[in-house]
C-alpha cells in the first residue's frame, strides 16, 4: 500500500550516508509523477548536496524530480522556535 501523501519534515537536519542518500532517492523516484509529497527543510536547495553525502549528481537528479511539478513555499524571517 502506498500512501497518497508522504510528508517528510526537516530534510538536512541530519546528514545522510551514501547508502541512505541512495535509498532516499529511490523513494523520491518511485513516487515521482505518481503520489504527492510535502517536504520541509531549513536549507536552500543549493545546500542539499551536503545533506546527501556530498553527492551533487544524486542531489541534482532528486531535485529535478521533486521540483518538476512542485509548488515551493519559502518562508523568510526569524524562526518561531528560537524566540
Amino acid at each position: 500500500m502506498t500512501p497518497r501523501l508522504l510528508i517528510i519534515d526537516e530534510i538536512g537536519y541530519l546528514p545522510f550516508s551514501q547508502e541512505e542518500a541512495k535509498l532516499y532517492f529511490q523513494v523520491i523516484a518511485k513516487r515521482y509523477e505518481k503520489s504527492a509529497m510535502i517536504l520541509t527543510s531549513n536549507l536552500s536547495f543549493g545546500q542539499w548536496d551536503q545533506t546527501f553525502a556530498g553527492d551533487a549528481a544524486l542531489t541534482s537528479a532528486m531535485l529535478d524530480r521533486i521540483l518538476h511539478y512542485s509548488h515551493v513555499i519559502q518562508i523568510k524571517g526569524e524562526s518561531y522556535r528560537l524566540r
